[in-house]
């Protein structure tokens, strides 16, 4: 019987989650951290705020967000993955911080209110989710009046040449460094598919509008390998 895909997303995380942390620096080169830096810089967060983190994986970017929004700000992040939010959990008990929950969830039906937060993030996340507009208007729902919505994540190189090299690198060297330092071969190639077909700055930015979101921002990073699009929820 042929999975769905959040079927095979599910066991693709529940397998490679004790090597995602180096896994992530390798397939990047490292430059996810300078690109969070970047995006997080440009969300301006607010100490005394509420933040949500979505597919927060191994909460590197709940942790951010803890220490962005500080002790009187709340920073919860939420995965469907019970193996991933464990790694993150060992992370956030060996933080200092007192300010962080993590949570199983389902990014396509969020367990909150409407208006319940500040800030929403995604972080190379949303490609793997079945449905991106769901999930977008998931995040638009529990985001307040006024508050902001921000994705980071794998996009399309649209200059001639660098993105043959780009889509050779994730179809046939990033599998192989699956192979080579996680034992994964076949989950590492399920993840250059989600890259591989997810869209590229503009039609996510036209997304996030249909979505409902206004005033949307979008960076691109080395190339266009990767892109933040942050949006606005209506005041």
């Amino acid at each position: 019987m042929q999975q769905s895909k959040e079927e095979r997303v599910h066991g693709v995380f529940e397998k490679i989650y004790k090597n995602y942390d180096q896994m992530n620096s390798v397939i990047s080169f490292q430059r996810h951290k300078a690109w969070r830096k970047d995006t997080m810089k440009r969300m301006n967060v607010q100490p005394g705020t509420a933040s949500l983190d979505v597919c927060c994986g191994t909460a590197d970017w709940t942790l951010a967000m803890a220490e962005a929004v500080g002790p009187k700000g709340k920073a919860v992040g939420l995965d469907f993955s019970q193996n991933m939010l464990k790694i993150g959990q060992e992370k956030v008990n060996q933080s200092s911080f007192s300010n962080i929950e993590l949570l199983h969830g389902n990014a396509m039906s969020l367990p909150f209110e409407d208006n319940s937060f500040d800030y929403v993030t995604i972080g190379f996340g949303l490609r793997n989710v079945p449905d991106y507009m769901t999930a977008l208007k998931e995040m638009y729902r529990v985001v307040k009046p006024g508050g902001k919505v921000v994705c980071l994540e794998t996009s399309q190189p649209t200059m001639i040449g660098y993105r043959q090299a780009y889509l050779f690198y994730f179809k046939y060297i990033m599998p192989a460094f699956g192979k080579l330092f996680a034992k994964s071969y076949d989950e590492y190639s399920w993840l250059q598919e989600s890259a591989r077909d997810f869209p590229g700055p503009k039609e996510l930015a036209e997304m996030f509008k249909k979505a409902g979101f206004q005033d949307i921002e979008v960076k691109t990073y080395t190339g266009g390998v990767a892109a933040m699009h942050l949006g606005y929820k209506r005041v």
